[in-house]
């Protein structure tokens, strides 16, 4: 009889075990959104401060890319810029001395009109300072044109000067968002090309749990659900964390062949993904299990 017990015990406690493994609805791997950065200016890279580990914030500033060229073009710009200014104030110098000879020709053409009308000035007199008077009204027209000219040139110069800070910007080496490095891809001294990678970033915080369900339990997830999502602890033991669905798949596809699901003969299987908060136990590619 003793010995049938302990039997009985061994049988409940393996089926207790089995049940504990079976438990879980669905079976699939953690992974983060990864950001590739790459250069977005071309020279030397004077210095990239970062290492594999680091955590990084939002726009903070980790790396220079040789800006002297730019620097110089801009310097440039500016120079222009003042001696376009230059030529601006001789031509409005301009417009007040010919403003002034209209307000004296105004005068003259009021005295002759009087003159005209008393009979006192002919008609030529009359004509030569009407004459005057138009070309002086085309002097100043050519003149302020001339001057629009200089102002239409000194925007686009302030526009170049945009751009090149623009590209100045782009030297600094920015994260784009909150995370950790991954991976260092160049080091300070070498040539950065447009588009060369530099380092590999990731949001270790937020931290997306992949799996695949069949058919029968789709009607039972929903986005935005609370779900229970375990990790390793242990050989055998688990932690448990909070999780919510962030994505289900509007398709089916065959079961991969690296994923667990509750029920290995199903041939279709949706992808859905979990978001769990990290506290530093979950790494990229760690399996993890869910409970519905």
């Amino acid at each position: 009889m003793k010995k049938i017990w302990w039997i009985a015990i061994l049988i409940i406690g393996l089926t207790g075990c089995n049940f504990n493994h079976e438990r879980s609805d669905a079976y699939g791997n953690f992974e983060a959104t990864e950001i590739i950065v790459s250069a977005m200016a071309q020279g030397e890279i004077i210095s990239l401060g970062i290492e594999e580990g680091d955590m990084l914030e939002k726009d903070e500033v980790v790396g220079l890319i040789d800006t002297v060229d730019l620097t110089l073009k801009k310097q440039q710009l500016l120079r222009s810029i003042e001696a376009v200014r230059t030529g601006l104030e001789t031509i409005e110098a301009q417009i007040r001395v010919q403003k002034q000879q209209k307000d004296n020709l105004l005068v003259d053409k009021n005295r002759v009109g009087k003159l005209f009308a008393d009979g006192a000035a002919t008609r030529k007199q009359l004509d030569d300072v009407n004459g005057a008077m138009a070309l002086l009204d085309a002097q100043l027209a050519a003149t302020r044109s001339q001057e629009e000219k200089i102002h239409a040139e000194i925007e686009t110069l302030k526009i170049q000067v945009e751009q090149v800070d623009e590209a100045l910007s782009k030297c600094f080496v920015r994260a784009p968002s909150a995370g950790t490095v991954l991976t260092k891809y160049a080091e300070p001294g070498e040539v950065a090309a447009l588009g060369k990678p530099l380092f590999k970033i990731a949001d270790m915080k937020n931290m997306k749990l992949k799996v695949y369900i069949s058919g029968d339990q789709l009607p039972h997830v929903r986005l935005g659900q609370e779900v229970e999502v375990q990790i390793d602890n242990t050989k055998d033991d688990n932690s448990s964390l909070k999780g919510i669905v962030s994505w289900i798949s509007s398709t089916a596809e065959f079961t991969p062949k690296t994923i667990q699901t509750k029920e290995e003969r199903v041939n279709l299987v949706y992808a859905v993904k979990i978001l769990v908060g990290n506290d530093g136990a979950i790494k990229i590619g760690m399996p993890g299990e869910v409970n519905f």
